[in-house]
């Protein structure tokens, strides 16, 4: 991974599957990293044959990529530590390397996540800017109109977070169930905007990040993403991170 003269440290973190490079920047800044015992500085280079430590544990170089459909049930809580949660979803999955997700689901919705050792990745996938679509099926508790389908499409201010909402797709199909593709991520979006209409989210489940659909994967199980599927992915995050850097 590695090359000869070394890497910077943020980015071997981020291939590491630790973090992403900007949450690197904020481990070393704040003296949780060391390298051969000593505490890093920002711009330090690292080969594999240099000892790396995060909060006093040892990283483990992974060469390989490894990228992950999870079908996240309902209860696990998006979080890799949390005295409060009754499961994080690392717990859940108990993957044999250390992954992280791109994009967290409340612990009351389910669906697609993606998870990932490629920190790169996770900060590219996860960049507001990069306005990445993400759809969801939602159940609500009162009967579908059309006022409701206009106010949900064409932007909501939300006032505890001082955010207004992209314009998006909103199709119903059931009479308490619709269609929505986001290309933003705000805290409990979708909840916070039915809530501004009126209406309360029974059931919440994302089913496609991208161009990775959950399709036919059970609730709880996960799957590997290789070839066209992961190139596809990839691609995406290059072009809409040039045109946004």
């Amino acid at each position: 991974m590695a090359e000869q003269q070394g890497v910077r440290l943020n980015k071997y973190l981020a291939e590491c599957g630790i973090c992403s490079r900007r949450e690197a920047d904020r481990l070393i800044d704040s003296g949780k990293v060391k390298i051969d015992g000593r505490i890093a500085s920002m711009g330090d280079r690292v080969t594999d044959r240099n000892e790396v430590q995060v909060h006093g544990k040892k990283v483990q170089s992974s060469r390989k990529r490894v990228v992950l459909a999870f079908n996240k049930p309902v209860g696990v809580t998006c979080t890799e530590k949390d005295p409060h949660a009754k499961i994080t979803i690392t717990d859940y999955m108990k993957y044999p390397i250390r992954v992280t997700y791109a994009g967290r689901l409340d612990k009351d919705s389910e669906g697609l996540i993606i998870m990932s050792n490629d920190g790169d990745l996770i900060q590219k996938m996860t960049r507001a800017v990069n306005k990445h679509e993400k759809e969801y099926i939602v159940k609500v508790d009162k009967a579908i109109n059309d006022e409701f389908l206009k106010k949900m499409g064409g932007g909501i201010y939300l006032k505890e977070l001082d955010a207004t909402t992209r314009t998006c797709n909103i199709q119903k199909i059931g009479t308490y169930t619709f269609r929505i593709i986001l290309t933003q991520g705000l805290n409990r979006q979708i909840r916070r905007m039915c809530q501004y209409c009126g209406y309360e989210v029974k059931q919440l489940k994302r089913v496609r990040v991208m161009n990775i659909e959950l399709g036919k994967l059970k609730e709880g199980t996960y799957r590997e993403l290789y070839g066209e599927e992961l190139e596809e992915l990839y691609r995406q995050c290059v072009e809409d991170h040039g045109k946004n850097s």
